[in-house]
C-alpha cells in the first residue's frame, strides 16, 4: 500500500498602493502586490499557470491568464515557499483579486490552488 500524498499549496498576498504611478484624476489606480506561495503538502509540485480575477467597485471585472508566474514556473519542495511581486491597475480606489494557480506534482497530478480574495484599496479607503 503506498503512502496517500498530500496536495496543500497555501497564498498570501500583501499588498501596497502605488501613489507615483496612479491618476487618480484618469481613474487609474495602481497597486503593487507579493504573493507568497507555501507548500504546506508532501509532495514537491510546479506553478503552471495562473488565473486572476480582478474586480473594481463599480463592478468591473478584468480576467488574465498565462502561463507561469513574472515568467517563472516555480518548483516548489514540501515546506519551501516561492515569493514573487507583481502589479495592478484598477480604475476605482478599491477593488479586489482572487483566483488560482494549476500546479502539477511530481507524481503527475494536477490541481488548482486557490488564491484567496484580497483587497485593493488607497490609504485610508477601508478601515
Amino acid at each position: 500500500m503506498t503512502e496517500r500524498q498530500n496536495y496543500d499549496i497555501r497564498v498570501r498576498a500583501e499588498v501596497t498602493y502605488v501613489r507615483e504611478q496612479s491618476l487618480p484624476d484618469e481613474n487609474r489606480y495602481v497597486f503593487a502586490y507579493t504573493i507568497t506561495i507555501t507548500n504546506n503538502g508532501s509532495i514537491a509540485a510546479a506553478l503552471r499557470s495562473r488565473h486572476w480575477v480582478i474586480t473594481d467597485a463599480n463592478g468591473k471585472v478584468q480576467e488574465v491568464r498565462g502561463e507561469g508566474v513574472v515568467g517563472e514556473q516555480p518548483h516548489l519542495l514540501p515546506g519551501k515557499s516561492y515569493r514573487y511581486s507583481s502589479a495592478a491597475m484598477i480604475e476605482t480606489p478599491v477593488g479586489c483579486m482572487e483566483g488560482s494557480y494549476l500546479m502539477m506534482a511530481d507524481d503527475g497530478v494536477v490541481f488548482e490552488a486557490t488564491i484567496p480574495a484580497f483587497n485593493l484599496s488607497t490609504p485610508h479607503t477601508l478601515h
